[in-house]
């Protein structure tokens, strides 16, 4: 029987289905919504386990109507369902029951350098089904729907596992090629002595990155040990894929370390421009204060109201002071220089 595929809307009645899509072999995939989905899955018992199809069901979970229908719909494993709960500290993948479960932490629309901005992306995938749940809207799984929609052909729900995972290397690239265009700003304006800018904006950055990576970091591990040891189910072209995805997300990371040590050495630089700047205004701020010692000690002495001031009654005490303030302040100022040029 065939499938009515037709146009998802985000509505109650789709119980918290944003978008779906089916796959068939050799094909652009055709957007499905629940009801033809819940055929499919009726068609899927009943039909020869060789056929290629699968689907792909993207939900909502701030919807609370998206858990109650996967959970009298799909036989998932439990371990799904209690993930939902988690402090998704970091990224994992694993298998349970067959299925190939992965939390991913994912950068969300509008990312402004901003650490709270991160969201997770819970996946469940198996020969036939791609299932992912999110709170927020993510940047990665928004660029897969756009590759999807535009016509590109997948294998199966581990080929599309990986490509999600290529997305998701691709918005750390993006975001690192943002954070880069702000460093060289801030690096020209070094160069060329225009330190006209907060200091806390590389400290900002570097804190993003750091936390950035220590999220996603894990990840490559992870799918280091699946590739290893993948159930039976994963084709040798979609081990290709997975192994394709990890190196390129492994090169995103280390591209990362590199910019937040780059970030590093950029505030060590700044650090040390600005001590010495402070340390010569220290300086120029301290000889000032010496030269006008001597003529603030001869002014508090001659200042006093008391008896046998010297030459309070010469006509020419006014200069003979004056030359001797100057005196001592050029001499204080010729033992200054020789000093400095030591």
């Amino acid at each position: 029987m065939p499938i009515d595929a037709i146009k998802p809307h985000v509505t109650d009645n789709n119980q918290g289905l944003l978008y779906g899509f089916w796959f068939m072999e050799n094909h652009a995939a055709k957007p499905i919504d629940l009801i033809a989905a819940s055929r499919w899955f009726k068609r899927l018992g009943d039909s020869d386990t060789t056929e290629t199809d699968f689907i792909w069901l993207h939900f909502n979970l701030s919807n609370n109507l998206t858990k109650r229908w996967l959970e009298e719909n799909l036989d998932l494993p439990n371990q799904f369902y209690e993930s939902f709960t988690e402090h998704a500290s970091s990224t994992r993948i694993e298998l349970a029951d067959r299925h190939l479960l992965a939390l991913v932490n994912d950068v969300r629309y509008g990312f402004d350098f901003e650490p709270s901005e991160i969201a997770t992306l819970w996946v469940s995938a198996d020969n036939r089904t791609l299932i992912t749940v999110r709170q927020k809207p993510l940047r990665s799984i928004d660029q897969l729907r756009i590759i999807v929609q535009q016509g590109t052909p997948f294998r199966s729900p581990t080929d599309l596992l990986a490509q999600l995972f290529r997305d998701q290397a691709e918005v750390m690239i993006q975001i690192m090629r943002e954070v880069t265009t702000k460093i060289d700003v801030i690096e020209d304006n070094f160069l060329t002595g225009k330190l006209n800018y907060k200091r806390n904006q590389l400290g900002g950055l570097r804190r993003v990155l750091i936390r950035l990576q220590r999220l996603l970091a894990p990840e490559p591990s992870a799918l280091f040990r699946l590739i290893n040891r993948p159930p039976k189910w994963i084709s040798e072209a979609d081990i290709y894929e997975l192994r394709q995805a990890t190196e390129e997300f492994s090169t995103a990371l280390h591209d990362m370390s590199g910019l937040q040590e780059r970030i590093k050495l950029l505030q060590e630089e700044i650090a040390v421009i600005i001590s010495e700047q402070t340390n010569h205004s220290l300086y120029i701020i301290t000889g000032i204060s010496v030269l006008a010692l001597p003529v603030n000690m001869i002014a508090g002495l001659f200042g006093m109201n008391v008896g046998g001031i010297p030459f309070a009654e010469n006509e020419h005490g006014f200069w003979y002071v004056a030359l001797f303030s100057v005196s001592l302040i050029l001499t204080i100022t010729w033992f200054g220089i020789k000093r400095d040029d030591r």
